[in-house]
This record gives C-alpha cells, sequence and structure tokens, in this order.
C-alpha cells in the first residue's frame, strides 16, 4: 500500500569523506503504518542497476543515529516511524557513476501480530548530477 513511497527521491547521492567517495546514499520510508522499533526491521535490501549490495555494506541512519544491519537486531530503545525520513548508506568505494540509476529497495519487516515477515519493495529511477 505506501511501498511507492518507500525511496525518496531529495537526497540521492555519492557519499565523500577526506575527498574519497566511499559510497552512496538515498532517502527511504518505511511503510508500515505504526512506525518499528530498529530491532523489528529484519532486513534493508539494496540494488542498483541490477546488482545487490552485500548486507554488510547498508547503513541505516534514523534521526542521526547510524546502525549497521546487524547492530539493528538488537536496538530495542530506538524507532523508525511511519513518514520518517531515513538515510540509506551503501559502503562502495567510488559510489555511482554520474547519471541516472535503477533503485531498488526491499524491506523485510517483523511485525508483531502478522504470522509471516512482510516483504516490501519500492523501484525508481534517480539521477546523480
Amino acid at each position: 500500500m505506501f511501498d511507492k513511497y518507500m525511496i525518496v527521491e531529495d537526497g540521492f547521492g555519492n557519499v565523500t569523506q577526506d575527498g574519497v567517495v566511499t559510497g552512496f546514499k538515498f532517502g527511504a520510508r518505511l511503510p508500515y503504518y505504526r512506525g518499528l522499533g530498529l530491532s523489528m526491521v529484519e532486513d534493508v535490501g539494496v540494488t542498483v542497476d541490477g546488482g545487490t549490495f552485500p548486507r554488510d555494506t547498508v547503513r541505516l541512519t534514523v534521526h542521526g543515529n547510524t546502525y549497521t544491519l546487524d547492530e539493528m537486531e538488537s536496538i530495542y530503545d530506538d524507532r523508525w516511524e511511519f513518514g520518517e525520513v531515513a538515510t540509506v548508506t551503501v559502503n562502495t568505494l567510488g559510489g555511482l557513476t554520474p547519471g541516472p540509476h535503477k533503485i531498488e529497495l526491499a524491506e523485510r519487516l517483523r511485525i508483531s501480530y502478522m504470522p509471516v515477515l512482510s516483504n516490501t519493495r519500492d523501484v525508481k529511477t534517480l539521477v546523480i548530477g
């Protein structure tokens, strides 16, 4: 239902640290209407132009706090609220080339009253200028 709003079109770009491009980032929303504790976000998968990035390269920043996906498994005192834009960062040396890229975001969520994991996906073409 809210899957089409997961990828935020503003803020897409490469990440530079000390003059070196270390990856790329984009905004993301949670498609679940109540928000979730971070330990209930099972996975955040990122695919760009058909290539999927390994789980250990993905970071999620929510209201200033940055976590690896493994760290999120035991974060019980922080939440990602519905409508809140988090930043997904993928660490990949050199980042992405200028131009359009097909971005796919897959979020696997554990909802307390659902017997199966919720798998949601959004796909958008974003441009690095």
